[in-house]
């Protein structure tokens, strides 16, 4: 099986590392820019060579991936593009989920050019630290995108952990990537300040967050089965408008930062429900 190098160990490098080594995908080098960080993500992943971002030897690798920030990947391919002139064989991809593998804009164009498959893998889930990581990118959803046999290679290691593949078009990628960021940070943030309303009304602080995360999971399996109109609950949905309005003065008496978003989002919920929105909402 042709070996494995990783640029950027990351929260995602070192989950994927990790994961892959476990379902038989050799692991030989591991770059990172700091010394430290590539032994400590070896040590993580449980295999491979550290070694610096600009070492040679990664353009002996037949396959590399690079999970860097975003911004990163572009001038990392265009250095491993110097360190060889045919790739021809090789096989590169990367894990960001915004930038296009595939087409002329490509970030990866430098290695292109000069002949390796690349192509893209991105989980649409959540990785807060690596140790995480290892437990949420088995069974996701991954996103791929790019040359037949890079999108073929990326198949394989999603099966691999067990994950369901779709295809992406490259030049419509940023409205998939907004999709994640419309659903889980925004959410995180939403929750982080219905924790905060909680607390001002008496909630302990022991019961909030838990209660919380209980109650997003349930919406989520309604969505997941119903859709959004049908799953669709609360006093949008009845066209309550009563109870609309008190939401809207507690807000601007205790929350006001509170207020804009709130009042943005209930605007979507009441076109959502088909109701039409008051012509003023607080």
């Amino acid at each position: 099986m042709q070996q494995v190098g990783i640029i950027g160990p990351g929260r995602v490098g070192q989950a994927m590392g990790r994961l892959l080594l476990a379902a038989g995908v050799p692991v030989r080098l591991v770059a990172a820019r700091r010394p430290e960080a590539a032994r400590r993500a070896v040590r993580f992943i449980g295999g491979g060579k550290p070694v610096a971002i600009d070492s040679p030897e990664l353009a002996d690798a037949r396959i590399l991936l690079i999970a860097t920030s975003d911004a990163a990947i572009e001038p990392v391919a265009e250095h491993l593009a110097r360190l060889r002139r045919d790739w021809s064989g090789r096989t590169v991809l990367h894990t960001c989920g915004s930038l296009p593998a595939a087409g002329p804009r490509s970030v990866l164009g430098a290695l292109h050019r000069r002949g390796a498959a690349v192509g893209s893998l991105h989980p649409f889930q959540t990785i807060p630290s690596p140790d995480a990581g290892t437990r949420s990118l088995v069974g996701c959803y991954w996103a791929v995108e790019g040359d037949r046999a890079a999108v073929r290679l990326a198949s394989q290691w999603v099966r691999s952990l067990r994950g369901v593949v779709f295809r992406l078009r490259p030049d419509r990628k940023t409205l998939y990537h907004a999709a994640a960021a419309l659903t889980c940070p925004t959410v995180i943030t939403l929750m982080d300040g219905a924790e905060r309303l909680l607390a001002l009304a008496g909630v302990p602080a022991k019961i909030a967050r838990p209660m919380l995360a209980q109650f997003a999971a349930q919406t989520a399996k309604h969505f997941g089965a119903l859709g959004g109109r049908r799953a669709l609950t609360g006093p949008a949905s009845r066209g309550d408008f009563a109870t609309l309005a008190r939401h809207l003065a507690a807000l601007r008496r205790h929350a006001p930062d509170l207020l804009p978003a709130y009042r943005e989002l209930l605007r979507s919920t009441l076109k959502l429900a088909g109701r039409r929105a008051p012509r003023r909402l607080g």
